[in-house]
């Protein structure tokens, strides 16, 4: 396993790579979370085990990478993500995006097709600026956002609040993937959690709706919440990474 930064542009960005077969696999991970979190190192020692190679990252403003969480928006970590898959893997990637990380891989089948062999995505978030976030927001959030650049929101993930900027809900508005034909023509997997309270399932069912594909099966876990890090829950994204990866033309046997 490599620990590093990949330099690309001002943005510094630090990852974990571990070297094996293709087709790749690529964590992706959600809003205010790093690289090393429960999900991304269950499927890095998974991937050791397997001989398969693995890569998983810090978006800037995250973890370890360099930037201001503050100064992000979805658009600067789907750049993050496009550029360290560019430059560290090789060939078409598995994406197991979780939560934003969803949202984000969404984005790359859209935009680079050609960087992706096979989706995975755990409680996606497609759009939650927008359709979670500003659609939640009373009159005087609204209020504040637009006098003060940011409104602050609860969080029981950390003990500070989510400061939500004007500019993350503004860039989000260009970065949609559900207002418009989203095509995903390789095995996709869609995973939830009926039990999620940050991304409600009706969003998963609207997700496997929209999107157009020969192969998408969407698998909702009873009693399973956001996290979705139990060890059941990890063992089904193990699963749905070999289902995917096994319908990949070089799959490994």
């Amino acid at each position: 396993m490599t620990d590093g930064i990949h330099h690309s542009g001002i943005r510094n960005l630090a990852y974990s790579q571990t070297a094996g077969a293709g087709p790749g696999v690529v964590f992706l991970g959600g809003f205010r979370s790093d690289k090393e979190g429960t999900k991304a190192i269950y499927l890095e020692d998974w991937a050791q085990r397997r001989g398969r190679a693995f890569l998983r990252f810090d978006y800037s403003g995250h973890g370890q990478s360099s930037g201001d969480f503050l100064d992000g928006a979805i658009g600067d970590w789907f750049e993050d993500a496009v550029a360290i898959i560019e430059a560290l893997t090789q060939g078409p990637q598995v994406l197991v995006g979780s939560s934003m990380g969803g949202w984000i891989s969404l984005l790359i089948a859209r935009e680079r097709p050609d960087l992706v062999a096979g989706l995975v995505t755990i409680a996606a978030a497609p759009d939650f600026t927008e359709d979670g976030m500003w659609a939640g927001f009373d009159e005087d959030q609204r209020a504040d956002l637009a006098r003060l650049g940011r409104v602050e929101l609860p969080s029981e993930y950390s003990e500070g609040p989510y400061v939500i900027t004007r500019r993350l809900i503004e860039e989000g508005r260009t970065r949609l993937v559900l207002r418009d034909a989203l095509s995903l023509p390789f095995p996709t997997r869609f995973l939830q959690g009926a039990a999620d309270a940050d991304v409600d399932v009706s969003v998963a069912y609207r997700l496997m709706d929209h999107a157009s594909g020969d192969d998408m099966r969407l698998t909702v876990v009873k009693g399973a919440d956001h996290r979705f890090s139990s060890p059941e829950c990890l063992a089904m994204i193990v699963h749905a990474v070999d289902d995917v990866s096994s319908r990949v033309a070089d799959a490994p046997d």
